[in-house]
């Protein structure tokens, strides 16, 4: 089988090898263990490789190369107008020579893979849709654009939406879904985790106005001020980097703050299972992958309820639910701090969920989509 993903995810070449951003190509790797070739239609750059970047493990990849585009700006959006023809007959291209057609949404090169499907009513196709199914959330205009034409049975034809969440009256191609970080053959924590001073505090994630890490830093800073002794560690990289680095220098806080960068997948489970709370105020999400491997090591998560978030933490029997009120933020997390027998039982309920999520259960998942 060709199997045919069309993706917005930026990507590396180096040494005939094709890297992109670790999670989404962990979790690629499983689809591909079911194909006898790939075709990959995504941007390709030229970018120095980071810890957080992963190879595709697959002996015969095609990779098509297109233009990254973004309507972000005038100027950005007269760029776009001119590459997007280029790009859609190279979608079509691919499309003709595979047999599954496979997208990840949402995102610009997603719209234009839901667009391009339409010429191919009989191939098999499935879709990704890794952000915000909730009907009622705001979202882009090419986000909504996209949600409708998958959902659209009569005019998407064969094709299966895997989504996060379950969601009322929806058509009957859109398949509630997970995703999944860790095998069952994990070891399991500690069954308690001692809280004992400092408490651990982190971030991981893009450091990005979607994802709020300034947030982050203004929750450990009023905890500081209600008189406990608290660190941050934040992961990740962005262009909110700079920002942060001025704010933690201008208000004292390099003592109780700081900026990792990137890491590699085996360096924060360590970092999960030694750390107390997991911050995450981000404005939109799928599934967020951080809140369940926190889940998954006994980190207890504090979340926006965006998305699927709510269910992800039964509503606070596994985790906090972030109100974006820094007071009531920060008390939350203190009045759990100062209940070890509560934070146990948290954890326990967290742990026991997000061990049903492993990438054997997903593995077995996708195997049953792609024998369809």
């Amino acid at each position: 089988m060709t199997f045919c993903i069309v993706s917005h995810v930026n990507h590396t070449a180096k040494d005939g090898r094709y890297y992109g951003y670790g999670p989404y190509i962990k979790e690629m790797n499983i689809w591909l263990k079911y194909t006898d070739s790939v075709i990959v239609v995504a941007p390709l750059n030229e970018q120095k490789l980071d810890a957080i970047q992963l190879a595709y493990d697959h002996p015969n990849i095609t990779f098509i190369s297109v233009p990254h585009f973004s309507f972000t700006s005038f100027r950005n959006s007269w760029k776009a107008l001119i590459v997007i023809p280029f790009i859609f007959i190279k979608i079509l291209q691919a499309y003709r020579k595979a047999d599954h057609l496979h997208l990840r949404c949402p995102g610009n090169m997603g719209l234009l893979g839901a667009l391009a499907q339409l010429f191919f009513p009989k191939k098999v196709k499935t879709a990704k849709y890794a952000g915000n199914w909730d009907p009622n959330a705001k979202q882009p205009l090419t986000y909504k654009w996209q949600k409708a034409l998958l959902a659209n049975s009569f005019l998407t034809k064969r094709m299966q939406v895997l989504v996060y969440g379950d969601w009322p009256n929806q058509s009957k191609n859109i398949k509630s879904f997970f995703t999944a970080s860790y095998p069952e053959s994990e070891p399991w924590p500690a069954h308690n985790k001692t809280l004992s001073n400092p408490m651990q505090l982190i971030f991981v994630g893009s450091l990005v106005q979607g994802k709020n890490p300034l947030y982050a830093v203004k929750i450990l800073e009023f905890i500081s001020a209600l008189g406990y002794n608290a660190k941050l560690n934040i992961y990740g990289e962005g262009i909110l980097r700079g920002e942060l680095a001025d704010y933690i220098i201008q208000n004292d806080l390099d003592q109780q703050v700081y900026l990792q960068g990137n890491v590699d997948a085996a360096s924060l489970k360590a970092v999960y299972e030694q750390s107390h709370f997991l911050l995450l105020p981000s404005q939109s999400e799928g599934w967020p992958k951080v809140v369940a491997e926190a889940m998954f090591w006994g980190c207890i998560p504090a979340a926006t309820a965006v998305s699927c978030v709510s269910n992800m933490l039964d509503h606070e029997n596994r985790g906090i639910i972030l109100s974006m009120d820094l007071n009531r933020d920060a008390e939350k997390i203190v009045a759990i701090w100062n209940n070890s027998s509560h934070y146990q039982q948290i954890r326990t309920h967290g742990i026991e969920w997000s061990r049903r999520y492993t990438t054997t259960a997903f593995e077995d998942a996708i195997k049953k989509l792609m024998q369809v």
